[in-house]
């Protein structure tokens, strides 16, 4: 088992920033992918960012150049470090893990809420 702990959510104003952290403990050995995903009212749950194990690194194209995932190794826990906030960027973020030889993302947090005003 995997746990995922969201915490660093908030409000704030356009051009804004926040720095999101995700605490991860259990089998994290296990992890191959640590993501964020968020969901906005309405809307489906979309994958803004994702960090593999080899530190590679990938990003919804909406976000490219503002986020930066992260992971800090000493406290196994992986950030996402958002600047330039829009109001689009409004949602709840999750933390989701993958595990080495799965293809889906079998661990979730409970969500942090963004909320970006205007």
């Amino acid at each position: 088992q995997v746990q995922l702990v969201e915490s660093g959510g908030g409000l704030v104003q356009t051009g804004g920033s926040l720095n999101l952290s995700c605490a991860t403990s259990g089998r994290v050995f296990h992890v191959y992918v640590v993501a964020w995903f968020r969901q906005a009212p309405g809307k489906q749950r979309e994958l803004v960012a994702l960090r593999r194990r080899d530190e590679s690194t990938n990003y919804a194209d909406s976000v490219k150049g503002r986020f930066t995932i992260s992971r800090d190794a000493a406290k196994d826990t992986v950030h996402l470090q958002m600047n330039s906030l829009k109001p689009e960027d409004t949602g709840v973020y999750y933390c989701a893990a993958m595990e080495f030889g799965n293809s889906g993302y079998n661990y979730w947090g409970q969500g942090t809420q963004v909320t970006v005003s205007s």
